[in-house]
């Protein structure tokens, strides 16, 4: 009798593996989406709206945008985080949300590292400040003094507490020893509409969001976040080389699931990711958009959110920002 359950339960461990499998062959059999957890416009969902055509088209499936702000990403995360593990919801996350926030907020409602599995990175870009044309500067060291001599009148918007557009003002305010107010809004193409009707006066904006104003001449675009010029604006020097060493802030981008998500799904989105990342065609784009390519696998990007998120909680101590 023992005998005969035993070869009764290979038999059903063996066909709950061949069900497995062909649930994972079938993967997708419908339509995806792909959060971003800020509203349109800004960098998290210019880089969004770039991949998830190609990347559906690998998949064979299409790959639906759903914009989800508030809480400076915080909001959006969550959502990803509780949906179903099945693949068919995913996240383009950013710096922000992923390793930002732990250090800047009391209370978040999911972990970083714990609740989402890193498909990979996807791109990286620095930040480029950029003012209104009639805005009284033209480069760095004509910013620092017009902030000292008038301490807490110039604004600076951001994305959300904690994004990059704000550590990267909070950075130079320590690094300059001057006082420009942060104001924080729930995305960073707001940020950009204020700047232009005049309420805020120097945005660290994300050259995706920024590049289509810079070009048209509706902003100034003063210098870049980056330790090293960005090839997307070679021409515009880096704030540490405009009188600020060692000044350096970038934004990077990446590709999630819910924790639970089968490896194989993983496996086989992170695969179609990556022939995406190697079109010339859609690396052309992101470039002229100011994205540099940045390609991994699930584990190194575990790995590389993990040491971002140690660097900026040292950066938010350093620049004295109390955890809200």
């Amino acid at each position: 009798m023992m005998k005969l359950n035993k070869i009764w339960l290979a038999i059903a461990i063996f066909i709950l593996g061949m069900h497995s499998s062909i649930v994972f062959a079938q993967y997708p059999d419908r339509p995806i989406k792909m959060v971003v957890a800020y509203p349109p416009g800004g960098g998290t969902d210019i880089i969004a709206r770039l991949i998830a055509p190609e990347l559906g088209k690998q998949l064979g499936q299409n790959i639906t945008i759903e914009n989800r702000g508030g809480a400076s990403g915080n909001i959006g995360t969550d959502a990803v985080v509780h949906s179903p593990p099945n693949g068919y919801t995913l996240l383009m996350g950013n710096i922000g949300p992923n390793a930002i926030n732990v250090s800047i907020f009391k209370k978040m409602p999911y972990n970083p590292e714990k609740d989402l599995v890193p498909i990979a990175l996807v791109g990286i870009t620095p930040n480029v400040l950029i003012t209104a044309p009639e805005f009284p500067i033209k480069n760095i060291p004509d910013l620092i003094k017009l902030a000292k001599s008038q301490p807490g009148r110039i604004n600076f918007p951001s994305a959300g507490n904690g994004t990059s557009s704000h550590l990267s003002g909070v950075l130079m305010n320590s690094m300059a020893n001057i006082d420009m107010v942060h104001i924080p809004y729930k995305g960073g193409g707001l940020a950009i509409t204020d700047l232009l009707g005049g309420q805020v006066q120097v945005y660290f904006a994300t050259i995706p969001a920024a590049m289509p104003f810079i070009k048209s001449g509706k902003v100034k675009a003063i210098a870049v976040t980056s330790e090293t010029r960005s090839s997307a604006l070679s021409d515009l020097p880096t704030i540490a080389e405009s009188g600020l060493p060692g000044y350096s802030a970038s934004t990077w981008y990446g590709l999630y699931a819910p924790k639970g998500t089968p490896n194989e799904v993983i496996d086989q989105i992170h695969k179609a990711l990556m022939e995406v990342l190697k079109n010339p065609s859609v690396k052309e784009q992101m470039l002229q958009r100011g994205f540099e390519v940045a390609t991994t696998s699930p584990a190194q990007f575990a790995t590389f959110i993990h040491s971002e998120i140690a660097k900026w909680a040292k950066v938010v101590k350093l620049a004295g920002i109390e955890p809200e």
